[in-house]
């Protein structure tokens, strides 16, 4: 471990006597808040419907370019957002649930073994949700632009899966938003912070997530790009 990731800030301490660890590089909170801002369009766009289905299109491929991106900064990363650094076995899953609501539990710098698994779930459930709905109809006016592909039955029954999965998606964003909660009243954990600034105070030093911004940009840029010409340049 290189001293420029021990170093968690210039001089040391915070003026609480705490470390202020960078622990979210500035893709993972870009990735995090432009997630949230496309989640929520594509909900209200795909309720209002009619017209706006052409926005609920655009708001479903630009999460899946999001989602697709977190895949791979998931391995190639900042430290803490590196799946391998919050994805525990079961073993240490159960071990931390048991304490959840001890004083004395577990902290963890980054996600905890239950937000880690919490955090799969929704970027699986996001996968299955754009996935379908490049695919789904509504029988008058809007199809999904891959809808052609495929036949109409199939296309009907992944558009009920599709609207099915929708209930299974909000449900895992209102625990995730009560687990904040939970953490801010109960435990005394500040969450939203840090995916704000990047820094959470910490007791002792620990190994800062480099930003890594020109590769993440290229990443995502390809991404993005690859994207949008296998939906839109695929007839």
């Amino acid at each position: 471990m290189t001293n420029h990731h021990l170093n968690a800030v210039a001089d040391g301490k915070t003026d609480q006597g705490r470390f202020a660890v960078r622990v979210w590089d500035l893709p993972t909170r870009l990735f995090h808040w432009l997630l949230v801002c496309c989640v929520v369009g594509a909900l209200v766009s795909g309720s209002m419907g009619g017209l706006a289905m052409r926005y609920h299109e655009w708001f479903g491929v630009a999460t899946l370019s999001l989602i697709l991106f977190r895949w791979v900064w998931g391995a190639v990363g900042g430290v803490h957002a590196r799946f391998a650094n919050f994805i525990k076995g079961p073993r240490v899953v159960l071990k931390y649930a048991r304490g959840l609501f001890r004083g004395d539990s577990d902290r963890y710098l980054g996600h905890n073994p239950l937000g880690g698994w919490s955090i799969l779930a929704m970027l699986a459930s996001l996968c299955f949700q754009v996935g379908t709905g490049l695919f789904s109809n509504d029988d008058i006016l809007t199809e999904g632009p891959l809808v052609y592909l495929i036949g109409k039955d199939l296309s009907d029954r992944l558009t009920t899966l599709h609207h099915a999965n929708k209930w299974i998606l909000i449900g895992l964003v209102v625990v995730h938003v009560l687990a904040v909660v939970f953490y801010r009243l109960v435990k005394k954990e500040d969450l939203v912070t840090p995916m704000v600034s990047g820094r959470k105070k910490w007791p002792e030093k620990a190994e800062d997530s480099d930003d890594q911004k020109t590769m993440a940009m290229g990443i995502f840029t390809a991404i993005a790009i690859i994207t949008c010409l296998f939906i839109y340049g695929i007839r």
